[in-house]
């Protein structure tokens, strides 16, 4: 009786051992809880067609945009825990919106498991061709030296962190941009090239393209140091200290994911970004690849969610 059970015991250790290496048995779904034409967009496609090859399974994108990024995070916070529907995420829905919104839907720490930091990118200053100033010591003056409200900026919605961003420069600077909130990057960079709004903070990938053919001009970038792809572009910080601030792209799986697909998910997502091509096709759009341990990155979305909290109260920014 006793070998018996010695032999059941072996056998269930076997087939649960075997469920763990089938995975994945279906396709795996990124959602991107942002519209089509982003950075957070741009980078999942991207990883998500090398991270299916590594794991030798179909990845598929899914955006579900909407309520600055809070729609697709409860979708994957609410949906299965098997690994197969994952949220590909950037810090300003994840770390600003549980201080932004009143009810975000989520709990950045408790609903989700950090996969990996995949990159930071840093936001461009950027103005239409037509504005009067083309660097960033005569944007500063020319700004400072017109009334309150003379000069808009545009943004992808209220509390995001290009919306942060330009508050930060109005708090650093002592001047008062406006504001002008848009449904999402692609309208206000529609408005940007048009010449409806002449000035925005937007990620280095999402107008990379842009300023490359000259239909916008880059003033400053927001990271500390300047970005190796513009490295004529100063950072902001070298004439404002301090000013920093920048867009991190991640993946999380929600809470209550098998420890072993997670493990999984890490180390293959981790071979994945080791891939040449996938390095190089990043780090030509402006993201600066992560190498932080998964306990790193959960620390780090932790001390970006007191940092944000902070700075939204600050800006008096808040949505229902």
């Amino acid at each position: 009786m006793r070998h018996l059970i010695q032999l059941t015991c072996s056998a269930l250790f076997f087939l649960a051992s075997t469920t763990v290496i089938a995975y994945p048995t279906k396709p795996i779904t990124i959602i991107v809880p942002q519209a089509p034409g982003g950075t957070n967009d741009i980078v999942g496609r991207a990883v998500a067609q090398r991270l299916g090859e590594q794991i030798k399974a179909s990845v598929i994108v899914e955006n579900r945009p909407g309520a600055g990024g809070n729609i697709g995070t409860q979708f994957v916070a609410n949906g299965p825990k098997d690994g197969h529907t994952l949220l590909m995420t950037i810090s300003s829905a994840q770390a600003i919106n549980p201080a932004l919104y009143k009810n975000p839907g989520f709990d950045p720490i408790n609903d989700f498991i950090p996969i990996a930091m995949v990159g930071a990118v840093p936001n461009v200053l950027v103005v239409n061709p037509t504005f009067p100033a083309k660097n960033l010591d005569d944007f500063l003056k020319l700004v400072k030296s017109k009334p309150p409200g003379t000069y808009q900026f545009a943004s992808a919605g209220n509390g995001t962190l290009n919306h942060l961003l330009g508050e930060m420069l109005n708090q650093s600077y002592g001047i008062s941009l406006q504001h002008i909130p848009y449904k999402g990057v692609a309208p206000a960079l529609n408005d940007l090239l048009g010449g409806q709004v002449q000035i925005a903070f937007a990620s280095l990938p999402s107008v990379l393209q842009f300023i490359n053919s000259q239909k916008l001009v880059a003033l400053g970038v927001s990271s500390a140091k300047r970005s190796p792809v513009l490295p004529d572009v100063p950072a902001i910080a070298e004439k404002i200290p301090g000013f920093s601030g920048t867009l991190w792209i991640g993946l999380f799986a929600p809470k209550g994911t098998p420890k072993s697909v997670i493990d999984k998910l890490q180390s293959e997502l981790q071979a994945t970004l080791a891939n040449p091509e996938l390095k190089e096709k990043l780090q030509a759009s402006g993201v600066e690849l992560s190498n932080m341990t998964p306990a790193e990155f959960a620390k780090q979305l932790q001390e970006d969610i007191i940092r944000w909290a902070k700075i939204v109260k600050l800006s008096g920014a808040s949505l229902d």
